[in-house]
């Protein structure tokens, strides 16, 4: 019973696929017989008079035979073989094409065509000329309009931040000129259809030179931010990713410190808008920090109270904010004390300033009778040697006086060393250093 059913399947399924297929498959062209029949002198006039009127084809020669064409000669190339061929087959009454035409081998027969080509663009180039003319003229008054207002016009100047910002604005508008002149002229051209083409070969070769100049792009951009950010100045001491300077340039490309040692640092302007950056000049106030030690049976407030009372002494030293002082940590032989105090950058240096409050702090505590231990060690000698235990009983501090020798000018607080500034200076005034990005004028954030 099954396999009756199945069987019986097989056969409906069967004509059905073939009628499918037989109705979506193209049907072949039928060779016609009796009154309807074209004749072959007809056939080989109607290819005859066609190839006579088509450039190219007058060596080649027709027959026909119960419909079938047979083409001979020699034709220019190989495109014209087969455009002959599939005129021909367009023609009624043709059975098939047996094509044996080859190409011409002469360099004339050759070269003729290409000139008749160049000719008759030639032709029509000049038969045009006027309105290429017209087109190129409108094309420069544009491009030429657009230059003079980008250049003459202080308008960029008064929108934009800073100087380097007015720059990337006219070029910006000169590049949207000369973009309006290409549109105008191809619209007078009547090519307008040439826009597209041009704008996607723009972007195409933009994407691939953005590709192969990319670390350029991507400093000229960060520069770009920096400038309208300006999170320095010129002459500001910053540090960017532990490169500690004097801030000299900013280029279109790079960022120029100058070390404390003189050294020009040059670093790319995208790791610096990436980088962490910490100026140390634009709050003229700043801390600074140290660590005493003293033995470990000191009393500790009172020589908490013996320095801070020498460093607020200090003329440099600025009692608002207060100086600070506490315990910091506890040693195998002392314990550690730490300090902080705030100067004025601008009229202290701050390293000197912070030498110098060491060496008070130092001085007053070894007159008030505390000492600053050394780290001391405790051997021990294992073997028949008993251990041998010393203890050392110190009496109470007691005040000792000490001869202090007068501060020499090269460390005085107060003579601020500008070595850094004035070749950060030179920098800016060289010629060759390029624009400077900074500006005075420009808000900082």
């Amino acid at each position: 019973m099954i396999r009756h059913i199945v069987l019986l399947a097989l056969m409906c399924v069967a004509p059905c696929a073939a009628l499918a297929q037989t109705e979506t498959s193209p049907a072949e062209p039928l060779i016609e017989v009796g009154e309807t029949v074209q004749s072959d002198e007809a056939i080989e006039q109607r290819i005859q008079n066609l190839l006579r009127e088509i450039d190219g084809y007058d060596e080649v020669s027709v027959r026909v035979a119960e419909g079938v064409v047979i083409l001979q000669g020699e034709v220019i190339d190989n495109t014209a073989r087969s455009e002959l061929a599939e005129i021909v087959g367009r023609v009624d009454g043709v059975i098939t094409i047996e094509n044996t035409t080859a190409v011409a081998g002469t360099l004339e027969e050759r070269l003729t065509p290409a000139v008749d080509r160049l000719q008759n663009r030639l032709r029509s180039m000049l038969s045009n000329g006027p309105i290429f003319i017209v087109a190129a003229v409108f094309f420069l008054l544009i491009a030429v309009g657009g230059w003079l207002l980008t250049t003459r016009l202080p308008i960029w100047t008064w929108i934009a931040p800073n100087r380097f910002i007015a720059d990337v604005y006219r070029a910006i508008a000169r590049i949207a000129f000369i973009l309006i002149g290409v549109v105008v002229a191809l619209d007078i051209l009547n090519a307008t259809a040439l826009i597209g083409a041009v704008l996607g070969a723009a972007g195409v070769v933009g994407l691939a030179v953005g590709f192969a100049v990319r670390d350029t792009v991507e400093n000229f951009i960060a520069s770009v931010l920096l400038s309208l950010r300006q999170p320095f100045r010129p002459n500001d001491v910053i540090e960017i990713d532990g490169d500690i300077g004097t801030v000299a340039r900013l280029t279109s490309r790079a960022t120029i410190l100058i070390s404390p040692e003189g050294n020009h640092i040059r670093i790319p302007n995208a790791t610096v808008y990436k980088g962490k950056i910490v100026n140390y000049t634009r709050d003229p106030e700043r801390r600074f920090q140290f660590v005493l030690g003293v033995d470990a049976d000191s009393d500790l407030a009172r020589a908490l109270q013996t320095a801070t009372d020498a460093i607020r002494d200090l003329p440099f030293v600025l009692n608002d904010p207060e100086v600070g002082a506490w315990v910091s940590e506890v040693g195998d032989s002392n314990v550690l004390l730490t300090f902080t105090g705030w100067v004025d950058q601008t009229s202290t240096d701050f390293l000197k300033a912070r030498g110098e409050a060491i060496r008070t702090a130092k001085t007053a505590l070894e007159t008030a009778g505390f000492g600053l231990p050394e780290p001391i060690y405790r051997v021990r000698v294992d073997g028949n040697v008993p251990a041998i235990a010393k203890t050392i009983e110190e009496d109470e501090p007691t005040t000792l006086t000490v001869q202090e020798s007068e501060l020499p000018a090269a460390a005085d607080p107060g003579q601020i060393v500008d070595a850094p500034s004035e070749a950060a200076a030179r920098e800016r005034a060289a010629s060759d250093g390029g624009t400077d990005l900074l500006s005075e004028a420009q808000k900082g954030e």
